[in-house]
C-alpha cells in the first residue's frame, strides 16, 4: 500500500506526494510512509496535497501523531499544494493550520 505514496528524500527534508484520496481503506500506507521517513531520520516532512481530494479521519490523525512526534526532536510536518477547494475547506474547518504549517499556493 505504501506504493501510492510517491516520495522524494532531499538533505534537509524529505517530501510525500499524496494520491487522490488517504482516507481508511489506504491510511496504512500513508502512516507506513511517514514511520519510514521518521525512522530514517528525517526531521523535515512535507505533504504536497496538489493530487488530494479526499482526506478523512485516518488521515488527519496520521499528521497530528506525526507533527507530534517530529516536533519532539526538533522537526516538523509541513502541508503544500492544497489546490482542492474541498481540502482547503476542510482544513480551514478543522483548524488543521493550528497543528501543521500549510503553506498556500
Amino acid at each position: 500500500m505504501r506504493d501510492e505514496y510517491r516520495v522524494e528524500r532531499h538533505d534537509d527534508h524529505a517530501v510525500i506526494y499524496l494520491p487522490e484520496k488517504v482516507f481508511i481503506p489506504n491510511s496504512d500506507g500513508f502512516k507506513e510512509t511517514l514511520e519510514l521517513l521518521y525512522d530514517e531520520g528525517h526531521d523535515t516532512i512535507v505533504l504536497d496535497c496538489r493530487n488530494l481530494k479526499m482526506f478523512d479521519t485516518a488521515g488527519i490523525s496520521g499528521v497530528a501523531v506525526y507533527q507530534k512526534r517530529l516536533k519532539e526532536r526538533g522537526g516538523e510536518l509541513k502541508i503544500i499544494n492544497v489546490t482542492h477547494d474541498y481540502i482547503k475547506h476542510l482544513f480551514s474547518t478543522i483548524e488543521l493550520h493550528k497543528i501543521v504549517e500549510i503553506q498556500e499556493v
